[in-house]
């Protein structure tokens, strides 16, 4: 491990979150400042992917809104994130769904898995 490892470590506070994984449900609460006032804005929609380890480690979040996709890319570690809930399991066999993009309607919806 280099020194640059290091620092990063010692810096960035590490949060324990639920397990999750791409195909999963999830809703995000996230903090936003607007001004000198801060809320809570929850974002629900499926796991694409999460992607790098360690300190770096990303997760890109997707949901429709109206007819348009909206992606969002929140960083694990961000002091913005209040909390995470997994709401669904989905079954997927691959750990980047970017297929689901293309995808409407029907066929755009991912198995549950039953736990």
């Amino acid at each position: 491990m280099n020194l640059l490892d290091e620092v990063k470590n010692e810096v960035i506070e590490k949060k324990e979150w639920p397990d999750f994984k791409s195909g999963d449900t999830i809703t995000v609460h996230y903090k936003i400042k607007e001004g000198d006032k801060e809320r809570i804005q929850q974002f629900r929609g499926i796991v694409l992917q999460r992607r790098n380890e360690g300190s770096v480690e990303t997760f890109t979040v997707r949901k429709m809104s109206g007819n348009v996709g909206v992606e969002r890319i929140i960083p694990v570690n961000s002091p913005m994130i209040e909390k995470i809930e997994i709401n669904k399991k989905g079954k997927v066999r691959r750990a980047r769904i970017f297929y689901l993009r293309d995808l409407t309607g029907k066929k755009a919806r991912i198995k549950e898995k039953r736990v």
